[in-house]
C-alpha cells in the first residue's frame, strides 16, 4: 500500500516519529462535509444534537473549521494525526474493499465530529492547507485539548464523547479524555496510535543530527512559503502525558485500540541515511508501544489491521468504522466491547 501515501516531510521522515505529516494522493474523495475545500462559511455559535454543520467557529479570537454529521449519542470526536486536517476521515484509498469513508459511516449510526487544527493540510494534486486559522508554533497536545474543548463547548456540541484518535492524535484524545469528568467520555478508540515512552528508543538509533532532523524537519518544498505548517513538540506533548496518565489513569472506559499489520515503509533516499536496522526496529518498538495503549485500559480490545499501513482509516475505514460502533453500543447499553468475529 505504499504508493497510497505521498509523504510530504522531510528526508529523514518525520512521519515515523510524530505520527503522520503526510497528505493523501488519492484519485478521488467523497463529499461528505468533511471533505469539501474552499472558503469556509461561518458556522452558527450554537447547534442543535443533529443537524449537518460544516463551516468557521469562533473559539475566542481565533477561528477553527468544523464538521458534524448524523444525530444521536454519544458524540464521536475525530482527531488527526500529525500535519492532517479533518479531511482525512473523509477519504478511502481507491484499492479499499469499502467505499464508504469513515466520517461517513459513523454518521449512519451517531453524530460526528472532525475539524481541522492549525497549520494542517490535506489533498494531492493541489494541497490544501488548513480552514482553520493560524496559531503559534510549535504546539504540545495541552495546546489542541485546548482548542478542541473550546470549540465543542463553542457549538453546543455537549457530552457524552467518544473520541479516535490517529497517530498523533490519540495522545491528543487520551489528553483531553483526562481532562472531562469521568462521565462525559465513555469510550475511546486509538488508531495506530502515538504512545509517549516511543520516541526515546528511535532517538537511540540514530546520529544527534539526524534526530534533529526527524524532530524539527521543514516543511516540504510545496509549503515552504506555508509559515503556519503545524509544528509539534513531541517532548513536551511525551511529558505532558505521563503526567496525565499518572493522575488520571482511563481505568473505566470502553477502549479500542487499532494497530496497522503492514510496516511503514522507508523512501530508498531516506533508508540510506540511516542504519540497516533503523526501518524494522522502529517498526518492533511501535508494536511494543501498541501494546502499551491496550494495557491503559483492563479488557481492551486489540485489533490488527492487516491490510492496513498507517492509515487504517483510509485502507480499512470498514474496519474503523466497526471499532468505533463497538464502542458506541457498548457506551449505549453499559456493556463490555466485544471485538466482532469478522475483525482481522
Amino acid at each position: 500500500m505504499r504508493n497510497a501515501l505521498r509523504i510530504v516531510a522531510s528526508p529523514l521522515i518525520a512521519a515515523l516519529l510524530i505520527g503522520a505529516p503526510a497528505h493523501i494522493a488519492f484519485s478521488e474523495e467523497t463529499t461528505s462535509p468533511a471533505a469539501e475545500s474552499g472558503p469556509a462559511e461561518p458556522a452558527a455559535s450554537q447547534v442543535a444534537a443533529s443537524g449537518d454543520l460544516a463551516g468557521l467557529v469562533d473559539i475566542g479570537g481565533r477561528r477553527l473549521y468544523l464538521a458534524c454529521k448524523g444525530s444521536g449519542t454519544p458524540t464521536v470526536i475525530l482527531e488527526a494525526g500529525a500535519n492532517n486536517n479533518g479531511t482525512i476521515w473523509s477519504e478511502v484509498d481507491p484499492k479499499a474493499a469499502s467505499k464508504t469513508s469513515v466520517f461517513d459511516g459513523v454518521a449512519q449510526f451517531t453524530r460526528v465530529c472532525a475539524y481541522d487544527r492549525p497549520g494542517t493540510i490535506a489533498g494531492s494534486e493541489t494541497i490544501l492547507r488548513s480552514r482553520s486559522d493560524p496559531a503559534p508554533m510549535p504546539r504540545n497536545a495541552s495546546d489542541v485539548v485546548a482548542d478542541l474543548s473550546a470549540l465543542l463547548a463553542a457549538v453546543g456540541v455537549r457530552p457524552s464523547y467518544v473520541p479516535v484518535g490517529h497517530s498523533f492524535g490519540g495522545l491528543a484524545v487520551r489528553l483531553f479524555a483526562s481532562t472531562l469528568p469521568s462521565d462525559d467520555v465513555f469510550g475511546l478508540v486509538l488508531v495506530d496510535a502515538a504512545q509517549e515512552e516511543f520516541w526515546a528508543k528511535p532517538e537511540a538509533l540514530v546520529r544527534p543530527e539526524q534526530w534533529k532532523g526527524m524532530i524539527a524537519a521543514p516543511p516540504p518544498p510545496e509549503l515552504a512559503d506555508y509559515h503556519d505548517f503545524e509544528r509539534l513538540d513531541v517532548d513536551a506533548t511525551a511529558e505532558e502525558m505521563r503526567k496525565a496518565a499518572a493522575a488520571r489513569p482511563l481505568s473505566k472506559l470502553s477502549l479500542i485500540v487499532l494497530s496497522r499489520g503492514l510496516p511503514m515503509e522507508l523512501p530508498p533516499d531516506a533508508a540510506a541515511k540511516l542504519k540497516a536496522n533503523f526501518s524494522a526496529e522502529q517498526e518492533r518498538i511501535w508494536r511494543t508501544r501498541q501494546y502499551k495503549l491496550v494495557a491503559l485500559v483492563p479488557g481492551a480490545e486489540h485489533a490488527v489491521a492487516t491490510k492496513s499501513g498507517h492509515y487504517v482509516q483510509t485502507m480499512q475505514p470498514d474496519l474503523m468504522i466497526d471499532a468505533v460502533l463497538d464502542v458506541v453500543e457498548a457506551v449505549r447499553w453499559g456493556s463490555p466491547v466485544v471485538v466482532t468475529p469478522d475483525r482481522p
